[in-house]
């Protein structure tokens, strides 16, 4: 098996406004990631149902590998709306498949030969998918170029100190958002102090690669240890921001697997979610010029 990138955790219906669109931030990052020419893997588990047969089909006809186990229980489905400004409101349905990933044979053969791996806060709200996704991370190469990304996603108290304190000692990149970090900070006790010097202390207390931290319209950063780079939030057109953030993760390090520098995978990262705002749902097909 030659080496992938894997996004692990939930797959499920975003059910929007105008009807329902395949979601869930590893989908999402394990499909633009392959836009980007990587071999890569979505892990998730769905219902025996009409749902999850969708799915499965929806992804094969996309193109994106998967390792989608078949669980007693319902597909998971989010309802989405969507304010005066298109950014998203969430209600998650609970104790669905992807809270239950098992982990298989398949599972651990496949964590041995993953160059990347990306998983979140939210599909650790269930003990079952979270030790899942540890022994997944266990398994994983322990090479100084292998990259554990921890996307946080902070959803309706689906997170507590103790996931999101393992999260990021198993990580060497973390990628939160402004709105987030400020949570997080409130958690670890340092709520006085701005934003950037809040990410110098994670990227410092968790010995970090990177810390990349997305600020909406104001920009996003990232950081590396002694160094951080800045980039501009592009004006678009907004149709929605479902995925914008796991399409600049998978952007980003797809760049950096395939050896750009930190600047050139930011520049790219914001770019790719900048289109994919302009797009209606979470996968939208990325014009050459960003993949090339």
């Amino acid at each position: 098996m030659k080496e992938i990138v894997v996004g692990m955790g939930e797959a499920l219906w975003d059910v929007l406004p105008e009807g329902k669109k395949i979601g869930g931030a590893p989908a999402n990052f394990a499909y633009h990631v392959s836009q980007f020419g990587l071999p890569s893997c979505v892990v998730s588990a769905v219902g025996d149902d009409a749902l999850g047969n969708e799915i499965i089909t929806n992804f094969t006809s996309k193109g994106l590998t998967h390792n989608i186990e078949k669980v007693p229980y319902p597909t998971g489905t989010v309802q989405v709306e969507l304010d005066q400004d298109g950014i998203p409101m969430y209600d998650i349905k609970e104790n669905v498949a992807w809270d239950n990933i098992p982990f298989t044979e398949k599972l651990e053969e496949m964590a041995k030969h993953t160059k990347a791996v990306c998983f979140g806060s939210l599909a650790q709200r269930n003990v079952v998918s979270r030790e899942t996704i540890s022994k997944f991370l266990d398994a994983m190469p322990k090479k100084d170029d292998t990259l554990i990304v921890f996307d946080v996603n902070l959803r309706q108290g689906f997170y507590n100190k103790e996931i999101l304190c393992d999260s990021m000692e198993r990580c060497n990149i973390l990628k939160i958002n402004d709105e987030e970090l400020i949570t997080v900070s409130r958690l670890f006790g340092y709520p006085g102090i701005d934003l950037q010097d809040k990410c110098w202390i994670l990227l410092g207390k968790y010995n970090l690669k990177m810390l990349i931290l997305t600020c909406g319209i104001n920009g996003s950063y990232v950081f590396t240890p002694g160094k951080v780079s800045f980039q501009p939030t592009p004006k678009v057109e907004v149709a929605d921001t479902v995925g914008a953030g796991d399409s600049f993760t998978a952007a980003f390090i797809a760049s950096i697997l395939k050896g750009d520098t930190v600047e050139e995978a930011h520049s790219k990262a914001v770019r790719t979610s900048a289109f994919v705002c302009t797009q209606k749902g979470a996968m939208p097909i990325l014009p050459s010029d960003l993949t090339d």
